[in-house]
């Protein structure tokens, strides 16, 4: 069979880059309207979210699954988790962009960072932590207009064929048990983060 001239035949890993500046206006506009910065400060403006309702419903942290709550704050499980153990890192306060709290939110944010980190070995020892956040409806933000960070404990294997084939992740422990878990590890370790996220502030679950 001849060989094909077509560059991308020869090397099926390779993209090609087609110019096309005139679509970025488009883009913009799209972007502006449905997902983009302005639709997402607008979600953060009026728009209530799951974080919302349980940071107005401490009374209901148990059946949400929030491990820890500051005044400022809050630690909780994941419903949807990617691994066992996923954390959710969120302030009270939504806002959709990381640049829309001052420096001492954000000091007060990733001090919870911190504390999940430390939470989530404890708990499960890991052998690592995934730790970021997705900002923005193109940045991968299931809630665009509560920004929030991710901590997840992942172990070697963790992922296998059936998330390769089926596209389904296997999770093995119950929400229930997990926080159980973390709860546990909680009464430890919550002393000993007192100073940084403040004693008066804190509630343990």
């Amino acid at each position: 069979m001849a060989s094909s001239n077509n560059p991308v035949d020869a090397n099926l890993s390779a993209h090609l880059a087609l110019q096309a500046p005139w679509r970025l206006g488009y883009l913009q506009r799209i972007a502006e309207s449905e997902s983009g910065i302005d639709g997402d400060r607008q979600a953060g403006a009026g728009a209530s979210c799951f974080l919302d309702e349980y940071w107005s419903s401490p009374q209901r942290d148990v059946a949400n699954h929030v491990i820890v709550r500051t005044r400022w704050g809050m630690i909780l499980l994941n419903a949807y988790p990617y691994a066992n153990g996923h954390l959710l890192v969120a302030l009270g306060q939504g806002r959709p962009r990381l640049l829309d709290y001052t420096p001492v939110e954000r000091a007060r944010l990733w001090a919870l960072v911190d504390a999940a980190a430390d939470l989530a070995e404890v708990a499960l020892q890991p052998q690592g932590l995934n730790i970021g956040m997705n900002q923005g409806r193109a940045g991968g933000a299931g809630v665009p207009g509560h920004l929030h960070v991710h901590v997840i404990p992942r172990w070697g294997g963790d992922t296998n064929f059936i998330t390769t084939v089926a596209r389904v992740r296997v999770i093995p422990a119950s929400l229930e048990a997990m926080a159980e878990r973390f709860a546990r590890a909680w009464e430890k370790i919550g002393p000993g983060w007192s100073g940084v996220l403040g004693a008066s502030e804190m509630d343990r679950h």
